[in-house]
């Protein structure tokens, strides 16, 4: 075997780590269901945050998120969800979040917009680690973090910043997916 092989096979068997529980969260989606991250046991959820009305960088995180989601195939929506809530739930209602992922050409039967109580998206948001303040004009200075939960409601990874390395990414949640996969594999064979 090759000094590449191994490299390789060392790679593929290499897990990414536990953080800890994700934070549990319960919001309304763009079609004003209530929506838990229970509800999404089972699936692999790339949860990240932005608003509305966002003229920089929301719309990039989105558009890489909306590209991933594509390039996830059969995965996304049945094995993978994402989950983007609002920071600006003052103004970010249910019908503004549908309007803003129509859009943005999010596959919404994979992909949810959530919204909440300002309180609610407060507590969610500092569980994740994502900070927010609204500016005098009504933008919203946020950090962009973008957390991996596994099926297992378990963090794994988080990518700070809106230049991520969407092979990167896509690489950990197929590994997500593969690992979910092998563990109800090995679940059934008991």
């Amino acid at each position: 075997m090759s000094l590449a092989a191994v490299v390789v096979s060392a790679k593929a068997a290499e897990t990414l780590p536990r953080m800890g529980r994700a934070p549990a969260f319960t919001l309304t989606t763009q079609d004003g269901a209530q929506l838990s991250l229970d509800d999404l046991r089972g699936k692999v959820v790339a949860v990240t945050f932005i608003y509305a009305s966002c003229a920089d960088t929301c719309p990039i995180l989105t558009a890489k998120m909306a590209a991933l989601s594509a390039r996830l195939g059969d995965d996304f929506g049945q094995r993978v969800m994402f989950a983007s809530i609002t920071v600006d739930p003052e103004r970010d209602t249910p019908g503004t979040l549908k309007n803003y992922a129509h859009g943005h050409g999010a596959d919404l039967p994979g992909w949810v917009f959530l919204t909440g109580p300002p309180g609610a998206i407060r507590e969610v948001a500092r569980r994740y680690g994502v900070y927010y303040k609204k500016s005098a004009r009504g933008d919203v200075d946020h950090t962009f973090l973008t957390s991996l939960v596994d099926g297992h409601g378990t963090m794994r990874v988080q990518y700070l910043g809106v230049r991520f390395d969407p092979d990167e990414m896509l690489r950990d949640l197929q590994s997500l997916v593969r690992e979910g996969q092998a563990a109800g594999a090995a679940g059934s064979q008991r």
